[in-house]
């Protein structure tokens, strides 16, 4: 069930811990504290339930690395991971102001959608590009997955493999798609002509 919080859709999150006596236990169990609502989309947002940094991790402590001050970049950083879930409105809700400033209010957003403007040929403002692959579920309504050749409906319950492609999502229907991301931080693709001559084979 979704519970509808300023617009947009909140997610309870539970943290589980080991306390100083070996046992697990619940660490947290509540609205996950991180969230973005978009000043100029109504509907549009994501709430981080977890996110770690490159290099070994730690399960120590009960620190919350998604706590609601921590800076989350759009993508990790190599090495790094973010667990994200993202309501996406119907595209009619994004009036120009909102396509216009999409990017610039998520995280590293900017370079991300000047990288996929390179593919999109103005196909769809969504359009972007992350170094990272992406393991996606859709969990409620249905989306358009676009792609430089190809594009493909999903549904509550379809999957995706995101690799590091320059993608958007495109919801044509009439109510709000949720969907749970899986982000770890990878190398990037090659993807221009420069790019690929000095792909090592």
């Amino acid at each position: 069930m979704t519970a509808e919080h300023n617009g947009v859709g909140a997610v309870r999150r539970v943290v589980t811990g080991v306390n100083g006596g070996g046992r697990s236990y619940v660490v947290s169990d509540g609205l996950a504290p991180n969230t973005f609502r978009s000043p100029d989309v109504d509907g549009f947002g994501a709430a981080v339930a977890w996110f770690t940094t490159p290099g070994p991790v730690s399960n120590e402590g009960a620190d919350d690395a998604a706590a609601a001050d921590a800076e989350i970049p759009m993508y990790p950083a190599l090495g790094g991971t973010i667990f994200r879930i993202a309501d996406f409105p119907p595209d009619s809700a994004y009036g120009q102001q909102g396509r216009d400033g999409l990017f610039s209010s998520i995280g590293d957003g900017a370079e991300a959608a000047r990288d996929g403007a390179t593919h999109s040929g103005g196909r769809h403002f969504w359009f972007h590009k992350t170094d990272s692959i992406d393991f996606a579920v859709v969990l409620e309504g249905e989306i358009w997955l676009l792609l430089d050749d190809d594009e493909c409906l999903l549904r509550a319950g379809d999957v995706v493999v995101q690799r590091g492609t320059a993608h958007a999502w495109s919801n044509r229907s009439d109510r709000s798609c949720r969907i749970a991301f899986l982000l770890f931080g990878a190398l990037p693709v090659a993807t221009s002509a420069d790019e690929l001559a000095v792909r090592p084979s």
